[in-house]
Formats: structure tokens, sequence, C-alpha cells
């Protein structure tokens, strides 16, 4: 076994241990082909009012203007799944801000990866990038063999469907590069599509966010959703899981074993009327760690307005 196989395969194992569901190495390289699907879906003004998208182009489309140096991008999953089920007739949030928020969770694990391979291979220099950073991860998880990206555009794999979150770690080391993944497994398949009430899915792997109720209940920033899509809503207060819930590859979804990753009682029990009447002092005592307060107490408010009034 060569030193590269060897720190490839270290780790690879440190990554399980940490507890990632799966982990890919790919070449630090211009992302040519998903450069120019990303100016085309900026042109067509999908990304909304997310003005940040249109920032930091090269630096999304090129990791080795990130890190200086850069030779390979790993890219790790992490499963949320859970176990439990919002009760009936609750206002609905998405599987992935049930616990505490995963950027705590999966930045602790990536600095922990990054010690890890500093103390056993020597002075490695990297970052790690959880969803805040001018990443492509969906397209470098393929690119790593980790999966494909559907026609909901999002990642999705064989044996663990879709609810995951992507990591990545950018270094200056030499590894054995995973081959991309070769093909969709998607086929004639439209359920998300069919599915999605805001009819966001506008071609397959290509989704129009400002229509995407997420977009609506968390990045839109405005006082009031547009009135066009309240009768939509079918009940999202934060986020929306409509498009990965159909999806036939999420049978083979597994609960996650994440200690902080545990839902929040109130997330899976409270009412929309307890909702209604919670004090932003308790919503704040509340969530403090969690995803939620990413759109604050107004957010949730206003996403509450809209949802009763369709």
């Amino acid at each position: 076994m060569t030193i590269i196989e060897k720190h490839t395969q270290l780790i690879k194992e440190e990554a399980k241990r940490l507890g990632f569901a799966s982990c890919g190495m790919a070449k630090a390289e211009h992302l040519d082909d998903d450069a120019k699907r990303l100016e085309q879906w900026l042109n067509k003004g999908h990304h909304g009012k997310m003005q940040y998208m249109e920032n930091h182009f090269d630096l999304r489309t090129d990791p080795r203007k990130l890190v200086e140096g850069a030779r390979s991008v790993i890219t790790l999953t992490l499963n949320y799944y859970p176990q439990q089920q919002q009760e009936a007739n609750t206002p609905k949030i998405a599987k992935y801000a049930w616990g505490t928020d995963y950027h705590y969770v999966i930045r602790d694990k990536l600095n922990q990866l990054l010690d890890y391979i500093k103390q056993h291979i020597g002075d490695v220099q990297g970052r790690g990038f959880v969803d805040s950073a001018p990443v492509l991860e969906k397209a470098w998880a393929q690119k790593s063999g980790l999966g494909w990206v559907g026609k909901n555009a999002n990642l999705l794999t064989k044996h663990s469907g879709s609810f995951f979150f992507i990591a990545t770690l950018i270094s200056d080391l030499d590894l054995i590069y995973d081959d991309s993944f070769p093909t969709d497994h998607c086929g004639t398949c439209t359920e998300c599509i069919d599915a999605c009430p805001t009819d966001a899915i506008v071609n397959p792997t290509e989704v129009d966010g400002s229509k995407c109720i997420s977009y609506l209940t968390i990045e839109l920033k405005d006082a009031l959703i547009p009135g066009e899509f309240h009768d939509k809503m079918e009940g999202w207060m934060f986020g929306c899981d409509i498009c990965q819930d159909v999806c036939p590859w999420n049978r083979f979804s597994k609960p996650n074993t994440e200690p902080h990753f545990k839902p929040i009682n109130e997330i899976l029990n409270l009412s929309r009327s307890e909702w209604e009447a919670m004090t932003e002092d308790a919503f704040r005592k509340l969530f403090k760690s969690s995803p939620l307060k990413r759109t604050k107490w107004s957010g949730i408010q206003r996403n509450l307005q809209a949802i009763k009034q369709g």
C-alpha cells in the first residue's frame, strides 16, 4: 500500500468513527459544467432574493481559490433521518431542523477530522465547510462517488435516500480519488415533480428557488409570504420535506444515531395555537441551538399566518 493509499484509508476510517455515513475524495479542480449550470440558474432568477448566491462565483466553482494549494476535496455525509414523527395537525417543520443546529454538530466533527489528519499525517492545510460557504457540495459529492443529483436537486443514494447533510473538507493533501457516480437512478419517476405544490421543480434537477416552500419559509425575509402561495403551503411552517418524503429511494432511510439530532419536544408536539401564543423570549430560549432561530420568532409568526390563511 502506497503512502497516498494509507492516507486515504486513514481519513475514511476516521470519518466513519466520527459518525459520518460516507466519505469520498475528488481532485480539486475547476467545475466547468457546474459553473455553466450555476450561471444559467442565476440568470433565470431562480435564486429569488438570495443575493448571496451571486457572490463569489469564482470561489464556488474552483476550490483552489478557497484553499491555497488545494489538491483534494473530501466530501462527507451525515444522516439526520429521525425515528420519531411530528404529532398530527401540528405546523410542519423539515426533519433536518428537529434537533441541534447541524452547523454546530458538523463543524465540530470536521475540526476533529482535520486535527486527526494533522496528528497522523503531518502539516496538512485544509478548511471545512458546512452549507455556509461558496461550495457546490452536491457537485463534489457526485464527483466523489457518493450519489447522484435527483430530479428534486437533492443528492440521492441507493442505500439511504437523501435525508443527510453534506460537508466538505478541502485540503492540500494528495489522495486516491473515487470515481464519479456514473449515472442517476431516477429513471422515469416524477414523484417529486408531481408532488411539489408550488411547481418549484421546473426541470429535472432544476429548482426555481423563489417558488420553493423552504425558500418562502426560511430564506425570504419579506414581512409577508406572497398571497399566491398561501393555499399551497400544505401546513409547512419551517422548510419542506415533500419532495423527499415522496421519493421512492427514501424508503431505505434509517434513523440516525447522532445524539445532537434528538428532536426538541416542542417541535414534535406544539399545536398551531401554542406556536402563535409563544413569546419571543420563550422562542429564543427554546430554540437557541436550533435551526429555527434562523428565521427568528417574527418569521415563524409570519409563516403561521400564511399557512392559516391557506
